[in-house]
């Protein structure tokens, strides 16, 4: 069976070098749950990000999760139809 759409193309493939999956299983266990829960469909990298931004800024995992909680309520607002706000 011939594959016609491979080759057909002078641009080279991209590999990806990051795994989704590997990602998510190496954030910490309250993490991982706070994302599996999500309403969003959060990147593991970038709730990665946040979380660590704000739990530098907080120091505490409660409030860094809290801060998640409130940027995800942000992004949801600014989506969300007008008169459902």
């Amino acid at each position: 069976m011939k594959r016609y759409n491979l080759g057909q193309t002078k641009l080279r493939k991209r590999r990806r070098r990051d795994d989704p999956m590997r990602e998510f299983d190496r954030l910490p266990p309250q993490l991982r749950h706070w994302l599996a829960y999500a309403a969003l469909p959060w990147r593991p990298r970038s709730v990665r990000r946040a979380y660590d931004r704000a739990l530098a800024q907080t120091g505490d995992p409660t409030y860094a999760l809290a801060e998640l909680e409130r940027l995800q309520t942000v992004k949801l607002t600014k989506d969300a139809p007008f008169g459902l706000q």
